[in-house]
């Protein structure tokens, strides 16, 4: 037996999440699905089956990671052609037979979102971006009830890109909600809500702050990273899943003409 870990892409629009749920789509639920068709689990309990992270619905990813148990390498694209067009598997490696994918080194999210015009101050949103890097705790960022909500951030950093503002936060580990609700305190910076020293009470386990996440569909698990894990990228696969996007991005991008132009036409009248 072998220790397997696969590195994992979907598009989390169609999806419940990633965990399975019974009778409902998830990306999980397709995994072990395509998995158990072709040989390489047999059985999920002893497969020792792990997950890196568990993406909430509609959240997007790169490089979210699976690990299990089997009897050989499997064959990537074999997997690939039974699952759906919107999940892919991107790369493989053989790990350690103690590998946990939950360990992580690193893992990197992205959350990308349109600028409102000119009003955002993105000065004031990398200062507080700076303020929640380091070792905090950020109970006032998931559920109050997280039995260790301390947490180490390597980064976060602010950029605009064209017509877009993209944030990048890396960690260990993250809180469930917790990107999205950092992300949702710095756009209030810019926005002018309330000022970069404030960010440091949100910090404060003794101040309680009800924070409301941003939508889940603009958040990409960018990458989950492994100390002496190199995966070997399929071609192919990165290919076929650059296809997808790009067909999902033509679709987009034909209901916005049409609902620009039903609000050209409505505000005519």
């Amino acid at each position: 037996m072998i220790t397997v870990a696969l590195k994992l892409a979907y598009l989390g629009t169609d999806f419940y999440g990633f965990q399975r749920q019974p009778d409902l789509r998830t990306v999980e639920g397709k995994l072990l699905k395509a998995l158990q068709e072709v040989g390489s689990i047999d059985n999920i309990g002893r497969s020792n089956y792990s997950i890196a992270g568990r993406t909430d619905r509609g959240v997007h990813a790169l490089g979210n990671v699976v690990s299990f148990r089997t009897e050989k390498m499997p064959i990537v694209n074999q997997i690939n052609d039974i699952l759906p067009q919107d999940i892919r598997i991107l790369g493989s490696a053989q790990v350690p037979m103690g590998f946990k994918t939950r360990f992580a080194h690193r893992r990197h999210y992205r959350y990308v979102m349109y600028r409102v015009g000119e009003r955002l101050d993105v000065g004031k949103m990398h200062e507080a971006a700076h303020i929640m890097e380091g070792t905090h705790n950020f109970i006032n960022f998931s559920k109050r009830n997280e039995r260790n909500p301390m947490r180490k951030v390597e980064s976060v950093i602010v950029k605009p890109q064209n017509q877009a503002l993209v944030v990048d936060v890396v960690g260990e580990s993250f809180l469930w909600n917790m990107v999205r609700k950092m992300v949702a305190v710095l756009l209030s910076v810019g926005e002018g809500e309330f000022e970069v020293e404030e960010v440091k009470k949100f910090l404060d386990p003794q101040y309680k702050a009800f924070i409301t996440p941003l939508p889940p569909e603009s958040l990409i698990l960018m990458d989950v990273v492994y100390k002496d894990v190199q995966f070997k990228g399929d071609e192919y696969a990165r290919l076929r899943f650059l296809q997808t996007l790009n067909k999902e991005c033509l679709n987009h991008q034909r209901i916005i003409l049409a609902t620009r132009e039903m609000i050209n036409e409505l505000n005519e009248d």
